[in-house]
């Protein structure tokens, strides 16, 4: 949930939307709705395993790069409060203009990822892509943000400080502390089961203290009123009317801010935010298919993931949400800790974001956070984000001086590159005005110089496949031998597409579809003998990660 609240509200600055919480309460809402359509089409038709997909902060840094061209700079009059009129039609053109850029490139970028996805590419070019290349890419999507993270921690540290450390407690020191919930299970019925909340919920449960404390601290007018003073934006009531303001009922549909306007600039800058979500979506996938007890995701369900994760960011693009979609690492994280790896409640899930989408009160609640509560989680978040960034370099040999020097370079260049361009982007001008923007926005795109280096360098500097890491990662990616059978039950497209409906010849020729075993004699014997050892496999899967597997 944190990210799918955090991705609105950075944007909001930088769409000139700051002084308008009613908007920014809306876009909550919109990117919860296409976050639930998005799951129920990857548990459904794409990789089929019980992942969330939400959005993404790897299109959240091209975005605001895009947006901090000279073109897309917010008016003066939009960051002062008094002068903001929520209602009136410039103020509603200034920040429209800006979100229909953004969708334009979003659906347009988006339609690489599919192509991807469907035609199978993505198994070619992993194979040129390592951990020296997924490290600096993934580190340089968080990093950039500290900014971000600062001037809303900085409205009030004590209060963004007591954020962080209810989030700290509940996630590392009450991880392992169970709270006995009651449940209902065939054969045992009502009982009462030990759920570990903390390690479930920590940044909800932080957020939620946090919450309430600034709110105890505005009734007993501890925190000053004076909206000169520092520490009045941790007010509670600064934000309070934005609850009473938003309808209960809102259904957010495709081309609810105007038609999506396309540039050059935007589209390139997506398409680096793409490549690295892309990327990370597959080790998830196959993270997802261990934790949950499953077989390892085989080539044709990889490649169909991305395809549907590419048709989520196109959906996300045309409702137009500021941002694409991805499969979520928390919910994988969370699989290994609830032991339940079932489609059933990911489905429900879905089904409860579309919900929170609809319900427009929902969003104007989560948007009437108060800022350093928001900035206290921002720091956890992005400091989690660049860690695991930094963790995909476990797999290369870090005592060699090339993966040393590549890493460091890339990291180091991606923050320098930016900084600079930023800062003297008159000395990049070609007088052509597209390429002026395209040539600025990659350049002060991190993640873009960061992972284009270490792509680069890693492929040239000479280097054995494990000093680069390559024999560990794909090892990583590899499981063992699982039963077809297995396979085939979880990873075929649902009611019989492909196989009992619709199984056309030319279907084993499209990389997306599952391949079909020829002869229905032979499919019969493979039924037959592997029933057995599907169910053996399954079960030793299930005794040795403790899992609840019912995909």
């Amino acid at each position: 949930m944190g990210g799918l609240v955090a991705i609105p509200l950075i944007l909001s600055k930088e769409l000139c939307l700051q002084h308008d919480l009613l908007t920014q309460s809306h876009l909550i809402s919109t990117i919860f709705f296409v976050s639930g359509i998005c799951t129920l089409l990857q548990v459904l038709f794409g990789v089929r395993l019980p992942i969330i997909q939400g959005g993404t902060f790897a299109f959240l840094t091209p975005t605001l790069a895009m947006l901090s061209l000279p073109k897309w700079k917010c008016p003066a009059w939009t960051q002062n409060a008094t002068l903001v009129n929520a209602s009136s039609p410039e103020f509603i053109e200034v920040w429209q203009t800006r979100m229909r850029e953004v969708q334009g490139a979003i659906i347009v970028a988006s339609c690489f990822q599919i192509f991807v996805g469907f035609s199978g590419l993505i198994g070619f070019l992993m194979r040129f892509i390592g951990p020296l290349t997924i490290a600096p890419t993934i580190t340089l999507v968080a990093l950039p943000l500290f900014d971000s993270a600062g001037d809303e921690a900085g409205q009030h540290w004590g209060i963004a400080f007591m954020t962080i450390s209810f989030i700290v407690l509940f996630s590392q020191y009450l991880k392992d502390v169970s709270v006995p919930l009651p449940s209902y299970q065939r054969g045992k019925k009502c009982h009462l089961s030990p759920v570990y909340l903390f390690q479930i919920f920590p940044v909800l449960l932080g957020l939620s203290l946090s919450w309430l404390l600034c709110y105890v601290l505005t009734v007993t007018d501890v925190l000053p009123a004076d909206p000169s003073s520092y520490g009045h934006l941790a007010r509670t009531d600064t934000r309070g009317d934005v609850l009473s303001q938003a309808p209960w009922f809102r259904l957010p549909y495709p081309g609810q801010w105007g038609v999506p306007t396309v540039s050059l600039a935007g589209i390139f800058g997506i398409l680096a935010g793409v490549i690295s979500s892309m990327l990370e979506s597959v080790g998830d996938y196959y993270a997802c298919a261990r934790l949950s007890g499953a077989p390892p995701p085989p080539k044709h369900a990889v490649s169909r993931g991305i395809g549907v994760e590419g048709i989520g960011c196109l959906l996300a693009g045309a409702w137009g949400t500021g941002n694409g979609t991805t499969s979520y690492s928390e919910n994988v994280g969370a699989l290994g800790i609830t032991k339940v790896g079932s489609r059933t409640v990911i489905v429900a899930g879905a089904c409860a974001m579309l919900l929170g989408g609809i319900f427009g009160k929902v969003g104007a609640m989560l948007a009437s956070i108060p800022a350093p509560v928001i900035g206290g989680m921002f720091l956890v978040m992005f400091g989690v984000i660049t860690a695991v960034g930094i963790s995909n370099l476990q797999y290369t040999d870090m005592n060699s001086s090339r993966n040393i020097f590549i890493f460091g370079f890339s990291v180091f260049a991606g923050l320098t590159v930016p900084n600079w361009a930023s800062k003297n982007s008159t000395l990049l001008e070609t007088g052509i005005i597209q390429l002026d923007q395209v040539i600025q926005v990659l350049l002060t795109t991190g993640m873009f110089v960061g992972g284009l280096l270490g792509f680069i360098l890693d492929n040239t500097i000479p280097g054995t496949q494990e000093e680069r890491g390559l024999l560990a990662w794909k090892h990583s990616h590899k499981g063992e031998a699982d039963n077809s059978q297995l396979v085939s039950k979880v990873y075929d497209l649902p009611f019989g597409i492909g196989t009992k409906h619709g199984a056309l010849s030319w279907f084993r020729y499209l990389p997306a579809c599952p391949k079909r075993q020829p002869g229905g004699k032979r499919m019969g014997e493979l039924k037959a003998a592997g029933q057995e050892s599907s169910v053996k496999a399954s079960s030793e899967r299930d005794s040795e990660i403790g899992a609840d597997t019912r995909i």
